[in-house]
């Protein structure tokens, strides 16, 4: 079987829009055991399928993906858009993190990635397979073996020249390399640099390079389908859509790039649009907005309990009105989070929303948020 040249690879790479590329040994990842570890201690939570027997041994041994892989080639593609600086401090507007501003990441990088892969089989043969943030893959240490960039404090691949805003992607291979990259200097990595763990609101960090999902925004407000944790509510402040400030305060993404990437380019109504408007969408207004877009697998019903929670944070009689429809949702989910945002702001309108919802409130999960939200007025 022919040899896969790197240079060959990286410079196809390029004409399909990668903006990195970095090809490392089909080995286990050299954080593993740290993964294991981080499992062990419940650190991921509600993530279950993190913890998979299947998806572990997958880690362990790329060979049971691919039998006879040799070689792992990941790429990288900017996301960093544009954002007026005064909407993403409103606590009137709901947050999205910058990722989502775009297309959704995953249909984009994987066309581009099947490109590439069917490339290599039609210049060099071999067998080959391709994901996107889906596969049981420990993507950002590969990436670090790979030369794409160091694993820093917050847990995500950065390069000292590009920061950290940008997706990755993965080909296991069968082909062998003519030159495997080497992972960047210790030099180059966080050095004595915390801000990133002082800044998180949620303490998601118990250590360096740790991160407890239990207490981490994004899984939260993104992964979690259930009830959101009342201690860590009002530390969510106006996020609805994930979290960016480990990043944000990352001094390395003073570098970040703007993304090359037409799919990418932020779309002004999902920066982060006012809380009334996302607090007022059915399902036929998230799907016109949100279609297409990594929100739309979390769904209208999880937005709209982020909002509520948001909302709650803001504080503003604003909210009330769509708040107090709320309680009359579908969702038993969005009506118990609606609860605690009125709750939280108060009032006579709101007591009398709350009053007359726990009159036919027949739930219990919403009765409890219900009787939270009276017990707390003033």
């Amino acid at each position: 079987m022919s040899t896969l040249s790197a240079s060959r690879l990286k410079a196809r790479a390029a004409e399909l829009g990668f903006d990195r590329a970095g090809i490392t040994r089909a080995e286990p990842s050299p954080t593993l055991d740290a993964y294991l570890r981080w499992i062990d201690a419940g650190m991921h939570g509600p993530l279950g399928y993190m913890a998979r027997p299947d998806r572990v041994e997958r880690r362990r041994d790329l060979s049971v993906i691919l039998p006879g892989v040799q070689s792992l080639v990941v790429v990288a593609l900017d996301y960093r858009g544009a954002a007026p600086a005064e909407w993403l401090t409103d606590p009137s507007r709901g947050r999205f993190s910058a990722y989502s501003w775009g297309s959704d990441y995953h249909g984009v990088m994987l066309e581009k990635l099947e490109a590439l892969a069917a490339w290599l089989t039609r210049e060099t043969g071999g067998a080959h397979r391709a994901y996107v943030d889906t596969g049981p893959i420990l993507e950002r240490s590969h990436g670090q073996a790979a030369g794409l960039g160091f694993v820093g404090k917050n847990t995500l691949l950065i390069h000292p020249r590009r920061g950290s805003l940008f997706f990755l992607g993965e080909i296991l291979t069968t082909l062998e390399c003519d030159a495997y990259d080497a992972p960047l200097p210790q030099a180059t990595m966080c050095g004595s640099c915390t801000r990133c763990l002082a800044a998180c609101p949620t303490n998601a960090f118990p250590a360096p390079h740790v991160l407890d999902a239990r207490r981490c925004i994004s899984m939260w407000t993104i992964e979690h389908k259930g009830t959101i944790d009342l201690a860590l509510r009002p530390l969510f402040g106006n996020w609805v859509f994930g979290c960016d400030i480990c990043q944000d305060v990352c001094p390395f993404n003073r570098f970040a790039p703007e993304t090359r990437e037409p799919a990418f380019t932020p779309n002004a109504a999902r920066i982060a649009p006012p809380l009334v408007e996302l607090l007022a969408l059915d399902e036929a207004g998230f799907q016109a907005r949100f279609a297409g877009t990594p929100v739309a697998r979390t769904g209208r019903e999880r937005l709209a309990r982020n909002a509520c929670v948001a909302a709650g944070n803001w504080g503003s009689g604003e909210a009330l009105r769509p708040l107090i429809a709320l309680l009359d949702d579908a969702s038993p989910l969005v009506r118990g989070h609606a609860a605690w945002a009125l709750g939280h702001i108060g009032g006579g309108a709101a007591r009398a929303a709350l009053d007359s919802a726990w009159q036919r409130e027949t739930d219990a999960a919403a009765r409890d948020e219900l009787a939270a939200a009276l017990d707390n007025r003033e």
